[in-house]
């Protein structure tokens, strides 16, 4: 358990912050800290054809220890943690034995994980949790992830009498800003299908995630004098409030769940001569996404038509890019690749959870270029934010199931 924790907390100490403004890969030159040390750790426990390249993926290779043909499977997690919340500086506590009751983040901020508003706490009493000290996020996305891969190699490397066919692991920079994948090397991967180790609390298992799109609208204005402005002026601000409030009532993030798609407005700056707003489109549905993407544009229409004889252009600019698509439509027709996963962890004794993302991951990204690839859990809760935490026996489920599905997929085929 110790072995975990330290590796854990050996990755999390390391800021890998992702800039969405950035146009380099990695978005930070910080995320390099971690990609090389990763690099040299997986040469230390034994992987082969340890690579990374400019743009900092790493891949390496654990070889077949059979003498059949077996299906080359991968395991992916990514390094980069989110710019939602700050990286930097983080101090893990560890909380060992938990009772069950109020874990005090902070005292001097007063910032308290409770279980009282976080009830999923409750599922871990008398467990080792990592939280973090108030101050920052904690990284177990995906850090908990990459300890899990690197420490189940590790695992199968001092046991080789447990038999597996050839493994592939690869870490991603750049995935909570939406890269992950877009410079990832399917055929140098070279697997039949992969997972990546992503998801949240034990036993999650997806193979659905939101069809995406990131939308920015540019709202103009005119300013004048105020004590003069009546009928001249037109105050951008005011339009973008005027645009949100066309939105759907009730289709946000935090009123909806499981298939319900949404709008989230996640940035908004402005003056009266000029106000840009960002917002995300989320839906599960091919159709209902291209109709929540057309709306967008309807709305843009509305108020370019009502202001075109005082503006005399458009006053609205939307662009609407999409960002990835749902899995689901590549993953169905492998499903054998989810069927291998559920029964691992059954025959662990972890009652899968299969549900939609209501997110992505770089496998929906990577399913589209060729490479299947559901998610499964690597133990953590409340991610991007300063109440995240992950439990260390959710950890070692996650690099039981590794293991697991390393063996079911070495098992020879009977004819």
């Amino acid at each position: 358990m110790q072995h975990i924790i330290d590796r854990f907390i050996s990755y999390v100490i390391i800021d890998t912050e992702s800039d969405s403004s950035s146009e380099t890969t990695p978005s930070t030159k910080k995320q390099w800290d971690l990609a090389n040390k990763l690099v040299e750790e997986l040469k230390s426990i034994g992987m082969k054809d340890v690579t990374i390249d400019k743009k900092a993926y790493i891949m390496a290779t654990l070889p077949s220890n059979v003498d059949h043909d077996v299906p080359t499977i991968g395991f992916i997690s990514h390094f980069d943690t989110t710019p939602d919340f700050t990286g930097a500086n983080v101090k893990p506590q560890v909380i060992s034995n938990y009772d069950g009751n109020d874990i005090v983040l902070n005292a001097e901020q007063n910032i308290i994980l409770s279980p009282k508003y976080f009830k999923d706490l409750l599922q871990y009493k008398g467990q080792t949790l990592i939280t973090t000290d108030g101050t920052t996020l904690l990284g177990a996305d995906d850090k908990a992830g990459i300890t899990e891969i690197v420490t189940a190699m590790e695992f199968l490397i001092k046991n080789p009498e447990i038999k597996h066919g050839k493994i592939r692991v690869g870490f991603t920079p750049d995935e909570e800003i939406g890269r992950g994948a877009h410079h990832f090397d399917v055929e140098k991967f070279g697997c039949d299908w992969a997972y990546t180790m992503d998801g949240s609390q034990v036993g999650e298992l997806e193979y659905e995630n939101f069809n995406a799109a990131g939308a920015k609208i540019t709202f103009k204005g005119k300013s004048v004098h105020p004590g003069y402005a009546k009928g001249k002026m037109i105050n951008s601000m005011l339009i973008a409030n005027d645009f949100i409030n066309e939105l759907p009532k009730g289709e946000t993030p935090q009123e909806t769940k499981g298939y319900e798609g949404f709008f989230h407005v996640h940035h908004l700056t402005g003056s009266i001569e000029e106000t840009v707003l960002e917002l995300i489109i989320r839906d599960h549905s091919k159709k209902k996404f291209t109709k929540r993407k057309e709306l967008i544009a309807k709305i843009a229409q509305k108020f370019n038509k009502k202001f075109a004889k005082q503006f005399g252009e458009d006053i609205v600019i939307a662009e609407v890019k999409d960002q990835y698509y749902n899995m689901k439509e590549k993953v169905l027709p492998v499903k054998h690749i989810v069927d291998i996963a559920e029964k691992a962890m059954k025959e662990l004794g972890i009652k899968p959870i299969i549900k939609p993302i209501r997110g992505g991951t770089d496998g929906c990204q990577l399913s589209y270029k060729g490479l299947p690839c559901p998610n499964i859990f690597a133990g953590g809760h409340n991610f991007h934010g300063k109440y995240e935490y992950v439990p260390v026996e959710s950890i070692q489920k996650a690099i039981d199931v590794i293991v697991k599905i390393a063996e079911l997929t070495a098992k020879p085929i009977a004819k």
